[in-house]
């Protein structure tokens, strides 16, 4: 067992070899505070036939008992990985995977487990720096090591490798992977921070690479095997030189054709052309001829940007493609927008929800709630193919993801809009930057649903071509652009900063230098975006869709809880079957009351003001009787809560009989004397009742005698009246 060891932002990271997985190619446990991963990497001994890609697969999973968590459903075991394990995956696999011999097509895999979790240093980054440090000592041929940590800001001051605290408090979430030289992959979310602020958090991850970089490789000086050696190519020369002449031909007339699909067309016919011309001399040799063929395609583009400055679609180097924006496409969304740039289009619509919408989201650092979420599809007509569709890919919860990122610091909190938000983009067309599309489309579809968001969210994305010091930057790429260029650097914001970001390189690494150039043209994309953008719509609705749910938030007391929900929930479930509204109750003694019919709202929420109100002391209520005694009435002048009127205080004189002028069920108006230190409710009636109906002084009310009592004077005077014994 070998073991290096570094200070790295006040913690120590420990990568460890020799101990676990000693039949991988290369295995190296990872150690950053009391956050542990395993990665193992493993390549087939023989190349995969006919490959046309290098088949390199990353996979990433977080085991429950790293955090001490048995997970849940019937089984009891993992299951399929959650969007935090295939982001993850994501996240090591793309700067890894242009590092590897153009000529190597053996089966690659590289397996990550997270067994241990501190619930406070992710383990994204760590798996990232135990593959590179396990492919670094393996002898799988790879252009290593590289490394990775996450940078936040909190109170301007940059923080490597945050904890999920400090996160809570930074305006910006970066993850730089690097090698010695040069940056080869950025991801990250921003609250609208600047260019130069992006590019110094960029250079401050660079440096803390840069000392991660020495321990992989004085583990691999230790522990390293000696390195295959990538197939050599045994192909005809004369065959590659046919082909390419071929190719030279064709490739000009087939690329001037703008539209992406008669393009692709004319070059396959191209190709099939070629292939049928070379059959019968050079038999069996069509993936060969064909793999040269688009190494010409590619050389000839190339050449076309860097010296002619012309791209496919007959573009310079910093236009941007015609934008047309549409709102409210649809009629029963809440919110809906279709935004289409050149062969690009997203169709995107907001729903708005109420709590009960959330989504819940358990991982190894605990369980949260998400009140928006943006999901992406890419469906296959979108590109003229037909494919099964099934489960959403690894590359759709990516791209939902980024433009997740990009709209969250303009969504509002829940105190100022109370609803759960969801916006769904459809590519219904895509020829490149579906997902900054997605922003665009995403960010008018919230505008037309009336949610009151900070600003409009535009994306762009730039590419890169690069021969030695030839470099040409390119605003808004096609997707052969992203296919034949060397950068794909996505980069959305506000007007007033950028919110979200990715980049991917091809090549070993982007200087800041260029980086600068890129996110300064991106700028001033993203500006001529927002214009466009702007035009269609300005600003939020201020009226949301008839069809969206009004809520209505209120506050009551704690202890105030269980009278609304009633025993067993049988208050709550009459209040909702009375009104027809929804309604949610948080452990705060926050009530959240949803309908689309403003009238039910109210409903609910005057039944529960009512449940929760305190009687106070000289007011007036009107109450139901509820009880009849002997010695006064029960009257209910809030629900549940009875006050006693006695029987001299119904009326200005003395009474009998309550039941003379009282009935069970019958409303009346009393006013509240007082409330006992015991929570007892003393009502008065005859304090209410008009002037006129007070007795006159004297005519027997301080003797107890009133104009309802029987006057007996006439029996008095009655000659036939018995006389009383003495």
């Amino acid at each position: 067992m070998i073991q290096k060891t570094i200070e790295l932002a006040g913690r120590t990271l420990i990568l460890e070899t020799g101990r676990l997985a000693r039949q991988a190619d290369g295995a190296v446990l990872v150690r950053y505070g009391d956050t542990v991963v395993l990665a193992a990497v493993v390549a087939s001994k023989t190349p995969k036939e006919n490959a046309d890609f290098f088949p390199l697969s990353v996979e990433y999973r977080e085991k429950a008992y790293a955090a001490g968590k048995i997970p849940g459903g019937f089984f009891k075991r993992e299951g399929r990985p959650s969007e935090k394990e295939v982001l993850s995956a994501r996240l090591v696999d793309r700067p890894i995977r242009p590092l590897f011999p153009k000529q190597f097509h053996c089966e690659t895999q590289i397996t990550i487990q997270v067994l241990s979790s501190d619930k406070e240093n992710d383990a994204d980054c760590l798996g990232m720096i135990g593959a590179s440090a396990a492919l670094t000592l393996s002898d799988i041929p790879f252009a290593g090591p590289i490394g990775a940590v996450r940078i936040g800001r909190i109170d301007g001051q940059f923080v490597v490798n945050p904890t999920f605290l400090q996160l809570v408090q930074s305006d910006m979430n970066v993850v730089v992977a690097a090698s010695e030289d040069a940056i080869l992959m950025v991801e990250g979310e921003a609250t609208e921070i600047s260019e130069d602020d992006m590019i110094k958090a960029l250079e401050t991850g660079h440096d803390a690479v840069r000392r991660i970089l020495p321990l992989q490789t004085a583990l691999a000086a230790e522990a390293g095997k000696t390195k295959r050696e990538p197939n050599a190519d045994a192909a005809d020369p004369e065959l590659i030189r046919k082909v390419q002449e071929a190719a030279k031909q064709k490739l000009p007339g087939a690329l001037g054709f703008v539209q992406k699909l008669e393009r692709r067309d004319a070059v396959d016919l191209a190709l099939s052309q070629i292939q049928e011309s070379l059959a019968e001399a050079y038999p069996e040799q069509e993936a060969l001829i064909a793999e040269t063929f688009y190494e010409t395609e590619k050389e000839l583009v190339r050449t076309m940007i860097l010296e002619m400055g012309k791209r496919l679609d007959g573009r310079s180097c910093g236009d941007i493609r015609p934008i047309t924006c549409e709102v409210a496409v649809m009629p029963r969304t809440h919110g809906s927008a279709l935004f289409t740039r050149g062969e690009t289009q997203s169709l995107a619509v907001t729903t708005l929800g109420t709590k009960v919408d959330e989504q819940k989201i358990e991982g190894l650092d605990g369980e949260m709630w998400k009140s928006y979420m943006l999901h992406y599809n890419f469906p296959p007509f979108s590109v003229g193919e037909a494919k099964p569709i099934r489960g959403p890919s690894r590359r759709e919860i990516g791209h939902g993801n980024l433009a997740e990122r990009a709209l969250k610091p303009v969504i509002p909190n829940e105190a100022a809009f109370p609803y759960t938000v969801r916006i769904v983009s459809d590519i219904l067309e895509s020829n490149g930057s579906s997902s900054m599309a997605t922003v665009c489309a995403g960010s008018l579809s919230l505008m037309d649903a009336g949610a009151p968001v900070k600003s409009a969210v535009a994306g762009i994305a730039m590419g890169m071509v690069k021969e030695g010091d030839n470099v040409k930057i390119l605003t808004d790429i096609l997707g052969d652009e992203d296919h034949l260029g060397d950068m794909d650097f996505k980069v959305a914001g506000t007007r007033q900063g950028i919110t979200a970001f990715q980049m991917d390189i091809k090549t070993k690494g982007i200087s800041s230098a260029l980086m600068r150039e890129a996110l300064e043209k991106a700028r001033t994309a993203r500006m001529s975006v927002l214009d466009v953008m702007d035009r269609t719509l300005a600003s939020p609705r201020a009226e949301m869709s008839p069809y969206a749910p009004r809520i209505i938030s209120i506050k009551i007391d704690v202890d105030s809880i269980g009278a609304v929900i009633g025993p067993g929930g049988k208050m709550i479930r009459e209040i909702v079957e009375r009104s027809g509204a929804e309604i949610n109750i948080e452990d705060d003694g926050t009530v959240q009351i949803a309908s689309a019919d403003e009238k039910a709202c109210q409903i609910a929420k005057s039944i529960i003001e009512g449940l929760v109100a305190k009687p106070e002391e000289g007011k007036v209520y009107k109450g139901k009787i509820t009880r009849i005694t002997n010695f006064g009435a029960f009257v209910e002048i809030l629900p549940n809560k009875e006050g006693l009127l006695h029987i001299s205080e119904i009326m200005p004189h003395r009474i009998n009989r309550v039941e003379d002028y009282l009935k069970l069920g019958e409303e009346v108006e009393v006013k509240l004397l007082k409330v006992t230190p015991d929570g007892k409710y003393e009502l008065s009636r005859k304090v209410l009742l008009p002037k006129g109906d007070q007795p006159e002084k004297g005519d027997g009310s301080d003797r107890g005698e009133g104009p309802d009592r029987r006057d007996r004077s006439d029996r008095r005077d009655r000659p036939d009246r018995p006389k009383p014994r003495r």
